[in-house]
């Protein structure tokens, strides 16, 4: 009976079962690894964010120590991804949907650690806020966007998920909205800004709020585009392709 040479196949296992003879691709197992510690990176995000807006809203007197300790641990699964990344480039050679799953976690990758930094960003420019101006409500723009913002990193993480293009298309949609309450709040603060010096500090507080919220915003949109990249092979970014199934 004729029987394979495992040699002869370095990126494949036989599998000799009662059920016949099959192949199973070692790379399978290390995409489905990276993976996953992109996803155990997007769930740090989550956290990070999630503290970063409960210390906008007061919520959370013990932020900036939670923010830092998954900004940490962001920053030590962001070597780790590119370690992988760059072992299973020089190990297995990828091709196809395999090498787009590798590119495009790589970027993801980039854009996770840099909402990291934004939810850092956040809690130091809101440290003294509460204590300054404890009489001062946050602006309706700021609540919005945070709900719209922590919203649209579930989606994008659940889209990646799931290679779900109709999802990350929905973040993409959604990020116009952040940029137009982010709009509307600056318009608002340089209004009030003119009123008195003593609104300059609370203004500019805000406005930096705001920003970050919207770079947050942007970080996602930029994974929902490797996503459907990643789905269908069309890079979306700049409006440069439409989307086509693959």
């Amino acid at each position: 009976m004729f029987r394979m040479d495992e040699s002869n196949f370095p990126f494949y296992t036989i599998d000799d079962s009662p059920g016949g003879i099959s192949m199973v691709r070692h790379i399978d197992s290390e995409l489905q690894a990276l993976k996953d510690l992109a996803l155990q990176m997007g769930g740090c995000v989550e956290k990070a964010l999630e503290h970063a807006c409960k210390a906008i809203t007061g919520e959370d007197r013990k932020a900036m120590e939670e923010v830092h300790r998954y900004e940490s641990r962001i920053n030590d699964l962001q070597i780790l991804i590119d370690e992988a990344c760059i072992a299973v480039l020089a190990k297995q050679a990828p091709v196809a949907k395999d090498l787009r799953l590798v590119i495009a976690i790589t970027k993801i990758n980039t854009d996770l650690e840099r909402m990291g930094d934004q939810s850092v960003n956040i809690v130091h420019g809101v440290r003294d806020f509460h204590g300054l101006w404890p009489n001062s409500q946050l602006p309706p723009q700021i609540h919005q966007m945070i709900t719209g913002v922590r919203q649209m990193v579930q989606w994008v993480l659940d889209a990646f998920s799931r290679r779900d293009v109709d999802l990350s298309q929905k973040v993409l949609e959604y990020d116009d909205q952040i940029d137009e309450l982010k709009d509307s709040l600056i318009e608002e603060m340089k209004l009030k800004m003119k009123t008195g010096e003593d609104q300059i500090d609370l203004g500019l507080t805000f406005i930096m709020i705001a920003k970050n919220l919207e770079r947050l915003a942007d970080h996602a949109t930029n994974i929902a585009e490797e996503v459907i990249y990643l789905a269908t092979g069309n890079d979306v970014r700049h409006g440069h392709s439409s989307i086509v199934n693959s």
